[in-house]
């Protein structure tokens, strides 16, 4: 089965002449396997003409076209958004109390197939119209008829599966969905008023108050939705789903913004729900989806092409199998690297490796004081900073930057300092190529840079793109890639791991790890997700304190030694897999977890 996807948003027919009908030779022999849409004035490939020559993907100046070859056991998919467009095959299959865990990379469907299942979107099973795909088959668009027959035609095509049920119930009123949206930074242009009015308008099950102190948004109830963090808005989304009574709840991506204490909180919530309730997470950090899910589905394909939803398995063997890169029981290999990690024995280094020297620092605000002991990096390390959110980690990072001046302390470099800030602004006129030559020059058309740099940070197709248009994601391997192409002594990453899937946080992990050895440079990373800081840090430099008033670093220690200092402040305890070697979370309260803390080793005991 053959399918073709032009991707509208980089096909810019203006600008190339429509190289993918003049070289397709189906039209030079007069077959019209390519032809230009009257109406929307745009080049539509013939799936059923189409020979897969691949001229059109190689003659396309923006990468906008792809032809891709699937087993004909798929069918028809669950939906597709119109001609030439992305296409879902399969659905997760919700459980009742239980945490439904949902995991693959960006752009393969996972917030799709949340919207089919939340009843946002009508799957269509592949039967379009011109209309629908415009529409996009929203249900605000359907007349009441037509709803009750597409969900008819849909419980049918599920007949003798949950999801046949599962859709019966929603197609007649009987099943109450909540979704927590993915990008929370919009709830400010829809939603008006105090943080207490928001949660007090939809707090059906009396939780408010509870939330508000399990979550530590108590100091923020009487704040303008305004004024809110990105941290503070995606809890207030997280506690407005959570204490509205319904039957199903989804949350995308909620550990986004957060620091690692407030996502385990946030986790131990979920956990709470999934007592009474049916829930479905999408996540990327490794760690709070181990933590939280009961069972997990995978997804897998070709972003912006196609997305598979594999059979539901066991979080340990679903995050495993995922990782692998192959799934046993369908024979499909989605990935050719199995992503394993190395336990590595802490490193030595002579007074003629360091880097940088500082004394005792200190920072003060109105309303904010950080201490910071004195340290030193050496050559050829990448140094983890760990800790709660708003306890001068960033602003630790920014003295060594140069962008803030200490109160007290000095911090003399005498080195060549790259820095990428946690908030990337979009203020380049130009493309992705533009902004990237600009730091790299030659090097950027280099054989060592497209392997190094270019490569690890699927930046490639990203080259033609304006960086005013980029996706979170997108704008973020761009400014790391930026941050990296600069000739520096020393690289400071505030959370490179924001808007990145797990694929591509372990690739950026990897990347940073191997040219700081290479080269004997050195990198500071500011970090939340546990499991990249184990991947990619030789030492840690540990935050403390009270949010928004005050804040203490340790001196970078190792490893094992700072997580679990860590680590025994947020009460959980960590453990390595046999398999291949990731940090996973232990229940609280398991039999692993009281042993660990009875000997006071929260982070990977030796224990069987």
């Amino acid at each position: 089965m053959r399918i073709a996807v032009i991707e509208y948003d980089k096909c810019k027919p203006k600008k190339c002449s429509y190289q993918c009908q003049s070289f397709c030779p189906g039209v030079r022999m007069g077959e019209e396997t390519v032809v230009i849409d009257e109406d929307t004035k745009k080049p539509v490939i013939s799936e059923t003409l189409c020979s897969g020559c691949g001229i059109c993907i190689h003659k396309c100046p923006f990468g906008a076209v792809h032809i891709v070859n699937l087993p004909e056991e798929l069918s028809e998919p669950v939906h597709q958004f119109g001609p030439n467009s992305f296409r879902l095959y399969r659905l997760p299959m919700p459980k009742e109390k239980t945490v439904l865990g949902i995991i693959g990379p960006n752009g393969v469907g996972k917030t799709t197939a949340i919207k089919v299942l939340s009843g946002e979107i009508i799957p269509n099973l592949g039967q379009f119209d011109e209309m629908a795909a415009l529409l996009g088959q929203m249900v605000q668009n359907v007349s009441e008829a037509e709803r009750l027959q597409k969900y008819d035609e849909i419980s049918r095509y599920f007949r003798g599966s949950e999801l046949q049920n599962y859709f019966e119930k929603m197609s007649e009123g009987r099943l109450k969905v909540v979704t927590k949206p993915q990008y929370v930074d919009k709830i400010p242009k829809i939603v008006t008023g105090t943080v207490e009015e928001v949660i007090g308008k939809v707090d059906d099950r009396n939780m408010g108050d509870e939330l508000f102190k399990r979550l530590g948004m108590e100091n923020v109830r009487e704040r303008e939705l305004n004024d809110l963090s990105g941290g503070e808005l995606q809890r207030l989304a997280i506690m407005a789903a959570i204490v509205r009574d319904s039957d199903v709840y989804y949350f995308d991506e909620p550990s986004s913004y957060l620091d690692i204490y407030q996502r385990l909180n946030v986790a131990r919530s979920i956990r709470e729900l999934s007592k009474e309730k049916t829930v479905i997470v999408i996540e990327h950090d490794l760690a709070v989806l181990d933590y939280l899910s009961d069972y997990v589905h995978l997804l897998y394909g070709k972003p912006a092409v196609y997305g598979i939803v594999s059979s539901p398995m066991g979080v340990r063997v679903g995050i495993n199998t995922y990782l692998q890169g192959y799934l046993k029981d369908e024979n499909v290999r989605f990935r050719q690297d199995e992503i394993r990690f190395i336990l590595r024995r802490p490193k030595e280094w002579a007074s003629d490796d360091e880097l940088l020297a500082y004394p005792e620092l200190k920072k003060e605000y109105p309303n904010f004081k950080l201490d910071i002991d004195p340290g030193c990096v050496y050559r050829g390390e990448v140094v983890s900073i760990v800790g709660p959110n708003a306890t001068g980690k960033s602003t630790f990072v920014k003295m060594i930057a140069g962008v803030e001046e200490p109160d007290d302390g000095e911090i003399q470099t005498g080195i060549e300092i790259s820095y990428k800030p946690q908030y990337i602004k979009r203020d380049f006129d130009g493309t992705v190529r533009d902004l990237v030559f600009t730091v790299a020059g030659k090097d950027m058309y280099e054989s060592w840079y497209k392997t190094e740099i270019m490569s690890p940070l699927q930046l490639e197709p990203l080259l033609d793109n304006y960086v005013r248009e980029l996706s979170g994601g997108e704008l973020q391997r761009t400014a790391i890639a930026t941050c990296l192409s600069r000739k520096a002594d020393l690289f400071l990453l505030d959370e490179p791991s924001a808007y990145l899937d797990v694929e591509q946080r372990l690739s950026t992990a990897k990347m940073i790890r191997r040219r700081m050895e290479k080269e004997e440079t050195t990198a500071i990373v500011v970090e939340h997700d546990l499991v990249t800081t184990d991947y990619v840090s030789d030492r840690s430099i540990v935050f403390s304190g009270k949010p928004s008033v005050h804040g203490h670093a340790s001196a970078p220690m190792p490893l094992r030694r700072g997580m679990n200092d860590f680590l025994s402040k947020l009460d959980i305890t960590f453990r390595r897999d046999s398999e291949n070697g990731r940090p996973r979370a232990n229940k609280r309260d398991s039999q692993l977890d009281r042993k660990q803390k009875d000997i006071g080793e929260y982070y990977y005991a030796d224990i069987r």
